[in-house]
Order: C-alpha cells, then structure tokens, then sequence
C-alpha cells in the first residue's frame, strides 16, 4: 500500500484518480480548496478508512508524509482560469513550488498535470512533446497557458538541481462524469444546450478541431506514468488522436439525446486554438501501450446519462 497526495482530488478529473488510487488498493489524501472542485464529487469516498478529504489551496505550503504526489490542482476550463487570472498563476507557479519543495523534502515522487495548452495555437499538427508552442504569453489565456508552462520549468529543474523524482503529463481534452455543467468547456455546454433544448453555441465556423478522451482512458495513463523508471521524466502527451470538428461533436450529441436543438454561430473567442491533435507515439512506447480505449460516442452517451440525472434532480 502507498500513501498518495492528489492535490485538485475534489475536481473532476482528481475525483476520478482517487476512486481508481483506492480501488487499487492505496491510501489517498485528498488536498482541494473547493474553488472548482466539490465535495459532492468525493464524498461517497469519506466512508473508506483509507481516504482522507483536507481543504487546503496549494498557493500555502503543506506538510505531510507521502510516497507519491499527483498535483491536479489548478482550475481548468477557461471560464474558472479567466475569473482570477492571477490566482490562477498564483495556484500553477506557487502550488508546484510548494509541491515540489514538499517532494524534495520526503523523498517523494510528484506527477505534473500540464496541459495541452503549452502548445498554443499550434504550428505543427499533431502535436509532438518536442514542439515548443505558440503561446500568446499576454493573452486572456496567458494565465493558464503560461503558469503551467513555468510549472514545467519549475519540475525539470527541481529535477536537475535537486534530484526529484518527477513526471510530467500533457493532458488533451477530457470529458466524462463530474464534469461542471458550468465549467465552459465544449462538451458540457453542447450537452446541457441539447438536452434543455436550447440552441447549440459553436464560435467560429465550427471547422477548429479538437480531441477528447474520456476520463478513464486519462487516469490510466497517469498511472502508468507514474510507475515509469525514474529516468523517464516526459512530458508526454495523453490524449485521444481521434480528431473532430466542433460540428462533428455537436451533431453527436443532437443525435445521442434526440434533441431538437438548433446550430448557431458566434464569434471565435481571441487566442483559441484552431487545431489540437496530440501525437501519442511515446506514450505507446513508454506506458506499456497505452492508447484511449473508450469511442467517442460511447463515453458521451455516459457522459450525456450524467448531466440529464443531473438536471432531473436540480443540480445543473
């Protein structure tokens, strides 16, 4: 059994790696400020002995005695990372700071959840882990884009100065249960929209593309990640190469909940991506094989089930 931190363990893509770190067996503290994350998402888990649930914000130094970190926390979706800007950097720059200062300090490996947004809107397509970026660093995304680009630069040196045992992940688009019917992310708003009946918002002309991973297909690739040699560091991509176009999705979900939802168009808000794609060749190589299992159209439909339980209880 290990003892594991999952700092953001509340959120959406946290509350998904605690239930699997327990189901497996291991001890799991659960660290979340509940500015994006909530309790709801976690608390059937409060009866299991070994989970333990601490408010905490990242941005303050925590003391505890571990064997593994996976540091989740930071808000996500551009709607939670725009209402704070720099709380925002704030939880990517300090919360690794602290984090990392906590590895060290216990001799702990720690896991970076980086994001598919160090690269920007890309140049090259798909989207390969030695590619730089084309990140705006003053943009209105600016604040998440660069803050987990510093939190890179921040493990790799941690890494090379002081030997901590570090991974670190760039994470694609990712859908499933627990996500926020409020978060803005392309996927809820669609399937909220749909299922109330109300017109489908694309921005632009619907052709920009993206991939989506369901949740499971993300938690085992950050655990294998994690059971990597130590030599190997990444970052690495885990995402879905299957790519569709905002249309493509929108039309999915009209179909899957038999809506009679109309399209309608608005403007491309400033710096979003027109393509994302991630090349996943090292992951395969390095994850024992590791590829998305779950088809786009049968993890929406539990995503979909999700959101209309949701609203037929009142809490969306």
């Amino acid at each position: 059994m290990k003892r594991i931190l999952v700092t953001g363990g509340a959120g959406f893509v946290g509350s998904h790696l605690c239930e699997r770190l327990l189901d497996e067996g291991n001890e799991v503290i659960c660290l979340d400020n509940y500015f994006t994350g909530k309790k709801r998402k976690i608390i059937h888990l409060l009866d299991n002995p070994f989970f333990e649930l601490i408010r905490h914000d990242v941005t303050q130094p925590y003391f505890i005695e571990v064997d593994e970190i996976y540091n989740l926390a930071c808000p996500a979706s551009p709607v939670h990372y725009q209402y704070n800007p720099i709380k925002t950097i704030k939880t990517s720059v300090m919360g690794a700071v602290n984090m990392l200062g906590l590895a060290k300090r216990i001799k702990a490996k720690i896991l970076q959840a980086s994001t598919s947004e160090v690269y920007g809107d890309p140049a090259i397509h798909p989207q390969t882990e030695d590619y730089w970026g084309n990140v705006n660093p003053i943009g209105i995304r600016s604040c998440y884009d660069e803050g987990k680009r510093c939190a890179e630069s921040l493990f790799v040196n941690y890494h090379a100065q002081n030997e901590v045992l570090i991974k670190i992940i760039r994470i694609f688009n990712t859908y499933g249960p627990k996500m926020e019917p409020d978060d803005g992310r392309v996927v809820s708003n669609f399937i909220i929209q749909a299922l109330q009946g109300q017109d489908i918002t694309i921005f632009g002309d619907g052709q920009q593309t993206r991939s989506f991973q369901y949740v499971s297909d993300l938690v085992e690739g950050m655990i294998r990640m994690m059971a990597t040699e130590d030599s190997f560091t990444g970052p690495i991509n885990i995402g879905n190469p299957g790519e569709f176009t905002m249309l493509e999705l929108a039309s999915e979900i009209i179909d899957i909940t038999g809506s009679k939802s109309k399209i309608i168009h608005l403007p491309l808000p400033k710096d979003d991506p027109t393509q994302r794609q991630p090349d996943i060749t090292l992951a395969k190589e390095k994850l024992n094989g590791w590829e998305p299992k779950i088809p786009l159209r049968d993890g929406l439909t539990k995503t979909i089930n999700y959101f209309d339980q949701l609203l037929k209880e009142g809490k969306a």
